[in-house]
């Protein structure tokens, strides 16, 4: 492990490149983040602003009303009364 540290040290000081005792971390990029960060909250606040005046636009439509629902014979519509009543089978009738 130590030889590794040591071969990629001097690799680096051959090629003119940072000091084998300068190490970088992520955390030297924070300004980078923000920025991203800053980014990506402007671009979800126009998302949802876009999209509210999207649902607003397409709400605020009229749809058709039909007068009247076509008499389909696959529907099987039951005209007769139940063998309980007219009430529901579970409902209870306040006298």
């Amino acid at each position: 492990m130590a030889t590794a540290i040591v071969r990629s040290g001097l690799r680096a000081a051959l090629r003119g490149g940072a000091s084998p005792s300068k190490r970088t971390f992520s955390s030297s990029a924070g300004h980078d983040e923000a920025r991203e960060a800053a980014k990506w909250e402007k671009i979800t606040y126009a998302g949802i602003v876009s999209c509210t005046i999207l649902a607003v636009v397409n709400l605020s439509k009229g749809h058709p009303h039909f007068d009247e629902q076509p008499a389909y014979p696959y529907l099987h519509i039951r005209n007769k009364e139940f063998p309980w009543g007219p009430d529901g089978l579970f409902e209870v009738k306040e006298h």
